[in-house]
């Protein structure tokens, strides 16, 4: 797992923190180095360690693939939702699988938006962005 970006000397960084789980080092890191120039990020190989980390603080918004190894992502969002203290933490979700069957069955575990792979990173990036906006006025829901 990667820590957060460094704040300036004195200042706390106030960024969102965004989670993000993918099993695939290469494309971990691509995501995680674009995300980081506008948000906070912690990183997670695999649905247990992003289980974990959600637990041990919470991010503001959770960008999972689905497909992972050990707990995949449709489970680990059943089991964010599950948990009264973090089933209001927006979940993005990336798949290298479509159809309306697969994204129905993201949706009814608790996916707050889909995007299909391969995603150009500043789409992460905006979608990311528009998922925070929609929490602070109130308008998303989980």
């Amino acid at each position: 797992m990667t820590g957060s970006s460094a704040a300036p000397a004195g200042r706390q960084d106030e960024r969102p923190l965004v989670l993000l789980v993918e099993d695939h080092a290469d494309t971990r890191q691509m995501y995680a180095e674009f995300l980081g120039s506008t948000f906070r990020m912690r990183e997670a190989a695999d649905g247990n360690e992003a289980l974990a980390s959600v637990r041990a603080n919470p991010p503001d918004v959770l960008v999972t693939d689905l497909s992972l190894p050990g707990i995949d992502g449709f489970e680990l969002m059943a089991l964010v939702r599950a948990d009264p203290a973090l089933r209001s933490i927006p979940i993005v979700c990336l798949s290298g699988y479509g159809g309306q069957a697969h994204d129905d069955r993201a949706r009814a575990a608790g996916c707050t938006r889909i995007l299909q792979k391969p995603c150009l990173p500043d789409a992460l990036a905006d979608v990311v962005a528009e998922v925070l906006r929609e929490c602070r006025d109130g308008s998303a829901a989980p």
